[in-house]
């Protein structure tokens, strides 16, 4: 007889076709915690908790019109995935981006549940975003598609409901556009979005979370090896705002950071990443990494993809889902990698986590890594909701004492239930318990 878990997952392949990455993410995670839905195997079943746990609460897609400078109606669809509010409201990022579809946003509203769990405070897992590229677009095309995204997502959300904050594509810019128009319609000025600007109820240290958190988190796996960050060697993938703050936390911490990459080429320097130089193209000029170097000549610029193959001791993938695959992992384990931590969201394949598993890699999965930028995202929803503004090194401080008791907790979970330094279910398990206590304590809803 096949186990529940089993019988989930073939569940959630049948009735999700076509979801790759959902599905993907659904067997990371329930494969890592059968050790304790074994052990609980009749009750679980008796209260359809795994089908509870893998179906979203409400799944929302819309069409979303807009006008283009040149007059013309272009139609995308929109998103928002509420997947599971047992810990508190619904949070999650918006992704602006090609390739966004309905079971991409599913395997990052999971994800997002465990994520947000893991961080201690109280958030539920949603995720949310559009088919519609900003790149290339006017500010003035970004705010049309921007407010009509918003005119109908702003149904469905509000600070204690749902909580939605930027993602890949969606930075301040946009989510200006969006906050203005959530206003307008509803009349409210609240905390609904989080990454807002600093002058209508930001947080200090938001832009610099994810990256600054993934590095605190890193800097606490070395510790508790015994080991340092400082010296060591590290390759990022991505030029967006985590790889971007990731870099310069890393170099604060005494790492030397050789590698960037965007989506159509990659960078190495071996004398170290120029963090100004990198946000002045990414940032401002909102250009290709080509121009890098026109800052430093020294470096090397190659199209396509390859940042994995530059020897490191500490390799930081923070682009996009599935970048670095089995071949990668290969490359990264025979040139001596120590530890693999990931700041963009499930951008390791299946078999190139086994992999880096199976060689003694220190491995930490996305939902534990990357978890600074919500954590942060929450420490914004406090401050609106109590009408105050955190300096940086107060909310700095927080997201540190949060990501090191994050790492503490993933490691000690690994170990109650025998699978010491195997952070992905370590995180998988820290985060299921504390959503499992909130849904059996609220009943079948």
């Amino acid at each position: 007889m096949s186990s529940y878990v089993e019988e989930i997952i073939e569940q959630v392949i049948k009735q999700n076709p076509a979801e790759p990455e959902f599905h993907q993410a659904v067997r990371e995670v329930l494969e890592s915690i059968k050790v304790v839905v074994d052990a609980n195997e009749e009750k679980f079943r008796r209260d359809g908790l795994l089908e509870r746990l893998v179906n979203p609460e409400r799944q929302i897609k819309f069409r979303v019109p807009w006008v283009d400078d040149k007059g013309n109606v272009q139609v995308n669809t929109g998103y928002r995935v509420q997947f599971n509010s047992a810990i508190g409201p619904y949070k999650g990022g918006l992704r602006l981006h090609p390739s966004v579809n309905l079971g991409i946003i599913k395997f990052l509203g999971f994800e997002q549940i465990f994520k947000n769990s893991l961080t201690g405070l109280p958030i539920g897992g949603g995720k949310g975003g559009s088919d519609f590229d900003p790149k290339g677009k006017s500010d003035r095309e970004v705010m049309a598609f921007c407010q009509a995204f918003m005119t109908e997502l702003c149904k469905y959300i509000g600070a204690d409901t749902d909580v939605p904050a930027g993602d890949i594509g969606t930075g301040a810019r946009e989510i200006g556009y969006m906050f203005g128009q959530y206003k307008k319609i509803r009349g409210l000025f609240e905390g609904v979005l989080t990454g807002k600007g600093l002058s209508y109820g930001g947080s200090l240290a938001r832009t610099e979370a994810t990256g600054y958190g993934l590095l605190y988190l890193v800097e606490e796996l070395f510790k508790s090896h015994g080991n340092d960050i400082a010296g060591k060697t590290a390759v990022v993938s991505g030029a967006g705002n985590v790889a971007i703050y990731a870099i310069q936390k890393a170099q604060q911490l005494g790492a030397n950071v050789v590698t960037c990459s965007d989506s159509t080429g990659w960078v190495y320097d071996p004398d170290g990443i120029d963090v100004a130089a990198l946000k002045q193209i990414k940032e401002v000029d909102r250009a290709r990494l080509t121009e890098y170097k026109k800052y430093r000549p020294n470096s090397e610029y190659h199209e396509g993809r390859g940042v994995w193959q530059i020897k490191c001791d500490i390799a930081l993938p923070c682009a996009t889902q599935n970048e670095l695959d089995i071949e990668d992992a290969k490359q990264l384990v025979a040139n001596g990698v120590t530890a693999v931590c990931e700041g963009a969201n499930m951008p390791t394949t299946e078999a190139a986590t086994k992999y880096f598993q199976d060689n003694g890699v220190w491995f930490v999965p996305g939902k534990a890594a990357n978890a600074g930028g919500v954590a942060t995202s929450a420490l914004e929803m406090s401050q609106n909701s109590e009408r105050l503004s955190w300096t940086f090194d107060e909310v700095d401080a927080k997201l540190k004492n949060i990501m090191v008791n994050l790492f503490h907790n993933i490691d000690d979970a690994a170990k109650k239930y025998g699978f010491e330094g195997n952070y992905v279910v370590g995180a998988n398990i820290a985060g299921f318990e504390k959503v499992l206590d909130a849904m059996n304590a609220q009943g079948i809803v």
